[in-house]
């Protein structure tokens, strides 16, 4: 009694091979782009940080993954608060995720660091459209509508230090799940299912003395009843101007990435991942595409540019 058809074994092989079942999108500049992942990173520059994000995973599958990611964050004139803001939408398959995120964070300063205590709160709405399905049991009860769509509320917390050379980060975006099978979780008939996630980042500035520096950074990330997931990177900057770098994602795959300064308020950036999963022989890879724009007069009195 069970349907066959291309987009459901793209939503199932997704679900468990690409991302080990995670819902959070996944992109590969992570290093560049803090809001996403930390509420506590709001207002840790000293200017307003926008920063837009649109990925392609797996070019060339049907079905497969369309991100876009645009965040948004400040200090207060005081420079202890920080607010910002994270839009989201992930396609995969017949299912559309949408979300947005408000964020607060209060920063207690040290002789040369911050430590940064965030929260967020907002909504994830899910959709998934049953008619684009090609359904071989008609009368399987799973399809008499059309769609499902949930509006999930949640709400995030984060910690984040950081200085000029150094940050670490352990967040938690969204604390409620939606899930009958987990403990903790809020119960909804026929809603979409929403793990909770949970990050750990960290990342330097190494120096050489020129017109290299050395950044190396990685990410980990949990969800429950899956396997721990990894990035490792390491970027080089040349002349404050040029980011050259490569990451590896553990099970996924291995991520060229290329970022320039255009000024000092304008970055632009792009990423290759070369997928190593078994879906490696039905695509070319993924591709990522990143902007940066900061404003206020801060930017302009920067000497160097901000490495976080």
């Amino acid at each position: 009694m069970k349907r066959r058809i291309l987009q459901t074994f793209i939503f199932i092989l997704l679900a468990y091979g690409q991302s080990y079942a995670q819902q959070d999108a996944l992109f590969s500049h992570y290093m560049f782009n803090g809001m996403y992942i930390n509420p506590a990173y709001a207002g840790s520059k000293d200017f307003i940080s926008s920063t837009l994000i649109a990925r392609k995973q797996w070019a060339g599958f049907e079905g497969a993954p369309s991100t876009q990611i645009a965040s948004i964050h400040a200090p207060l004139s005081n420079r202890k608060i920080g607010l910002g803001a994270v839009i989201s939408n992930d396609k995969i398959g017949i299912t559309n995720q949408t979300e947005f995120y408000g964020s607060y964070a209060y920063h207690i300063e040290f002789d040369n660091s911050k430590l940064s205590l965030g929260l967020n709160a907002g909504f994830t709405y899910f959709k998934s459209k049953f008619s684009e399905l090609t359904v071989w049991d008609t009368d399987d009860p799973v399809y008499e509508t059309n769609s499902l769509s949930n509006i999930l509320p949640n709400f995030g917390a984060g910690i984040y230090y950081y200085s000029k050379s150094f940050y670490a980060g352990l967040s938690a975006p969204q604390l409620i799940s939606y899930d009958p099978e987990q403990p903790l979780s809020i119960e909804v008939e026929k809603v979409h299912k929403l793990s909770r996630h949970y990050y750990l980042n960290s990342g330097m500035i190494l120096t050489t003395g020129g017109e290299l520096k050395f950044r190396p950074s990685f990410m980990v990330k949990y969800a429950a009843n899956t396997p721990i997931q990894y990035d490792i990177n390491l970027n080089m900057l040349i002349s404050d101007i040029i980011w050259i770098g490569g990451s590896y994602r553990s099970g996924d795959a291995v991520v060229a990435l290329l970022e320039y300064q255009v000024n000092k308020k304008l970055r632009i950036g792009y990423s290759y991942d070369m997928t190593l999963s078994d879906i490696r022989s039905h695509t070319s890879g993924s591709h990522e595409i990143i902007i940066g724009y900061d404003f206020g007069i801060n930017v302009l009195k920067m000497k160097t540019p901000r490495y976080f």
